[in-house]
């Protein structure tokens, strides 16, 4: 049952013939939808691709993700098709490739991995979440995408915004009524009320304006919400427009194929984008688009550390580590405390800075720790796109091998060599594994093991 206030609006705004339409969709069956990691090479799946998406697909059934091998590898993301329009935004304004990206609320991490992609090796996506244990999920996709340009923090807006002008780009999806997702979750009809939506506008507009610090003159904001009202959408952006004013200009023009069936528009220099269920194969979105201003004379502001808790490995460290990787001569090496971390050269210093100034709970990919020497690698250097599979045994396990190695399960040792193996599916590296004479240990993290029956 959809909340009767709601009813009374959406019919009030859009009228019967339109405002029945979106109810009677918000009550029907949710697409399902994934994106492909392409660094990781998984076929196109049986489904249909999403038009607005590069790696996005319509699945034609709802498969059992949890029980598949391929989703716990990185291979792809869950992610709702309405949400992956940012790509096409972000690609339409010229890309983010090699660019600093803030992702201001990131969880759950489907936005944060598409942007991740998008910057590639030579960008830096930071991905900040203020609810910790939330914070805890995003840094496990992340991990398990793989990309190793990630930086996850758990920091209050207003203090990463202290990076006045850093970044090239600032997405807020920001906390919103939840009124898009009504016929995913029935939590988010229970919850629903018209204070909620005052209050979330309300926190919105606190958002953006910390996140137009953090911007940079000629950067890109994005601004989405999962919610369908003027409040939380264009009412926010007309708030904001009026306190930068001056500020803002218009994007480069983002086209969009009428077949799609989004609702394009503006608000002052926003474009917007709006996702209805009765028109569009996917839930409730909203987006929009603008850029800053650009002036001469502005400078990145770089913050003085606090702390200093990377330092860089040895020479020794060094040489060990880089033997994991495909491309050494790309990447610098760091610990913190008795864990070696990878980072990708272009922007390991700025990981370094961040490190001193935010409260960071993971950064670039997570190597392991070094024992007499010799690396004991962490999960997520399993699942690093630019691991080199030669560092260790490779050991490729049938498919319900691969899901008793997912549940934590005992793992017959025959399969394996002596020391340490990586263990694979279909060729996709799932963890580790070390064989210890005729026992095999499991190395998969306890935490992530399968649950399900």
């Amino acid at each position: 049952m959809l909340p009767a206030k709601f009813v009374e609006r959406v019919l009030r705004e859009l009228g019967p013939d339109e405002g029945g339409a979106l109810c009677r969709a918000l009550t029907g069956e949710p697409s399902v939808s994934v994106r492909l990691n392409a660094a990781k090479g998984l076929a196109a799946p049986s489904g249909r691709p999403i038009g607005w998406s590069s790696g996005g697909y319509w699945l034609d059934a709802r498969p059992s993700f949890t029980l598949d091998p391929d989703f716990h590898a990185g291979r792809y993301y869950v992610q709702e098709a309405s949400s992956q329009f940012v790509g096409h935004i972000v690609a339409a304004c010229g890309g983010i490739g090699g660019g600093r990206v803030l992702d201001l609320c990131a969880a759950p991490g489907g936005k944060t991995t598409l942007y991740s992609t998008l910057a590639g090796r030579g960008g830096l996506v930071v991905a900040n979440e203020i609810v910790r244990n939330r914070a805890a999920v995003l840094a496990d996709n992340v991990r398990k995408w793989g990309v190793g340009n990630v930086v996850v923090t758990v920091n209050d807006p207003s203090q990463v915004a202290r990076l006045e002008g850093w970044f090239d780009a600032v997405a807020v999806d920001a906390p919103c009524s939840g009124e898009g997702m009504f016929r995913k979750s029935e939590e988010a009809r229970t919850e629903w009320s018209e204070a909620g939506v005052a209050l979330c506008a309300e926190r919105q507009r606190g958002i953006l304006r910390e996140a137009w610090r953090a911007l940079r003159p000629g950067g890109l904001l994005l601004y989405s919400t999962c919610t369908f009202n003027f409040t939380e959408n264009e009412g926010v952006l007309r708030d904001f427009s009026a306190w930068a004013a001056g500020e803002t200009e218009p994007a480069e023009r983002i086209a969009v194929d009428p077949a799609w069936g989004v609702v394009c528009g503006a608000e002052g220099d926003f474009q917007t984008f709006r996702f209805y269920p009765h028109r569009v194969e996917g839930e409730g979105f909203f987006a929009a688009a603008v850029r800053k201003r650009a002036a001469g004379g502005e400078r990145r502001r770089v913050l003085r550390p606090q702390r200093d808790p990377l330092a860089w490995a040895d020479r020794r460290a060094v040489q060990e580590l880089e033997r994991w990787v495909e491309e050494p001569e790309a990447m610098r090496f760091a610990a913190v405390g008795d864990t070696f971390y990878g980072y990708w050269q272009p922007q390991a210093e700025a990981v370094a800075m961040l490190s001193g100034v935010l409260n960071v709970i993971a950064s670039g990919v997570e190597m392991g720790q070094l024992f007499k020497g010799v690396l004991r690698p962490a999960h997520a250097l399993a699942l690093f796109t630019g691991l080199r599979r030669g560092a260790a045994a490779v050991c490729e396990l049938p498919p319900e091998e691969a899901l008793r190695y997912l549940r934590r399960g005992e793992v017959a040792a025959d399969r394996f060599a002596e020391g340490m193996n990586l263990v694979t599916a279909d060729g996709a590296a799932l963890g580790f594994a070390k064989r210890i004479g005729r026992r095999c240990n499991n190395l998969y993290p306890n935490s992530l093991r399968i649950l399900k029956g």
